[in-house]
């Protein structure tokens, strides 16, 4: 099964960098969408929800994740 992945990052983040890594590390592609203006990030959160307001905001088939944990959890539970 393929899996559409987005990563939306900024820059100078450790957690964005070790969730960058461990799709990495498990041979999964994905897309990275950097979003170092803050009134674009800010715009995107609201999209999001009320809940959010760090990076990275990961999607896995067009479903939002969440952050790192949300990735660990979801690439556990698809096996990956």
């Amino acid at each position: 099964m393929s899996l559409k992945i987005a990563v939306y990052s900024k820059s100078a983040c450790p957690q964005c960098e070790s969730a960058k890594m461990l799709l990495k590390s498990r041979s999964l592609d994905f897309e990275e969408i950097r979003l170092d203006d803050e009134a674009e990030r800010l715009a995107f959160y609201e999209k999001c929800g009320p809940s959010v307001r760090q990076m990275p905001q990961i999607f896995i088939n067009d479903q939002r994740v969440g952050g790192l944990a949300g990735l660990q959890a979801a690439l556990a539970q698809l096996g990956r």
